[in-house]
């Protein structure tokens, strides 16, 4: 079995590293947190096996509806980062956040307050905030290296990526994962408000799906019970860790604070629950399932 250190490391981002395995590479998901697009100086224990988890469930269950790139958890993966890492196919990477959202909240509340239209896309008058949209809509953002990401209507999309059937098909199933995943969240007590994909080309041209899928980090989770438009929800994600340093008094700059032992115990526990009520297994049996070395560690 290769060592991760003998492996080349070809980006690391805030969350992942990813190494290059000759014609695939190797997503390595951390325990790192990031509050404000900064990153706290201690991580949320298994956080980055609950990504993977969720991700690779997401994967297996819609490899029908839309191709994508996982290859393995297991065979290729080092030992040290079994549990958090995935093997999977190179893809060239459309340079485009493909955004779905099936409730009015977050930017899109706010640019619906302002023009009654997120991405160009006209919503009914009178619409609360939290609101469940008619339709799900397609709300693509450019992909910032730096700075941040802006909003493309689908006319922009079709120019950006120079070729409209291609940003067709990405609209098309864009909306068919986030059809699928939200029915199968909310029949589990998870209301899937907005998620973003991203997608690639493979070696023959089609359209793959990449990176993460449908997990707290990439989407907007809120529990069923308890959801009343007109205001925000509670969520499955790292909401917790984001109001406890709002409440700091830090100017949301690098570096950014260290994070107190009951608010990581607390995040961890809200990743975990969002693991197990989607798949209906334990989070453990994934640590066992792929032989992560803490297993022990962060099972519970």
């Amino acid at each position: 079995m290769v060592a991760i250190t003998d492996l080349h490391l070809v980006a690391s981002g805030k969350v992942r590293e990813i190494y290059d395995l000759d014609d695939e590479l190797l997503l390595v998901a951390s325990d790192r947190i990031s509050t404000y697009d900064a990153v706290h100086p201690n991580p949320v224990p298994g956080k980055g096996a609950v990504l993977t988890a969720i991700s690779t469930f997401w994967f297996e269950r819609t490899r029908d509806l839309v191709p994508n790139h996982l290859v393995s958890v297991t065979a290729g993966v080092p030992a040290a980062v079994r549990g958090r890492a995935m093997v999977v196919r190179k893809l060239r990477m459309l340079p485009v956040e493909a955004i779905v959202r099936g409730y009015l909240s977050g930017s899109g509340w706010r640019d619906y307050q302002q023009t009654g239209a997120v991405s160009g896309v006209r919503l009914p008058a009178g619409l609360r905030e939290s609101d469940r949209l008619p339709e799900p809509i397609f709300t693509p953002t450019t992909k910032a290296g730096i700075g941040h990401d802006e909003p493309l209507d689908f006319e922009r999309l079709a120019e950006l990526l120079a070729d409209r059937e291609l940003a067709e098909r990405l609209r098309e199933s864009s909306v068919t994962l986030y059809r699928h995943a939200a029915e199968h969240a909310r029949a589990n007590g998870i209301i899937l408000a907005d998620t973003k994909f991203e997608f690639g080309l493979d070696a023959g041209g089609a359209l793959t799906l990449g990176d993460e899928v449908c997990t707290p980090d990439s989407s907007r989770f809120w529990p069923v019970e308890g959801y009343e438009p007109g205001h925000g929800q509670p969520s499955f994600d790292k909401q917790i860790a984001r109001d406890w340093a709002a409440g700091t008094g830090w100017d949301k700059l690098p570096p950014a604070p260290e994070i107190p032992d009951h608010i990581v115990a607390r995040t961890r526990a809200r990743y975990i629950e969002a693991y197990e009520r989607l798949t209906g297994t334990s989070f453990t049996d994934w640590l066992v399932r792929t032989g992560a070395p803490e297993t022990r560690a962060v099972s519970g």
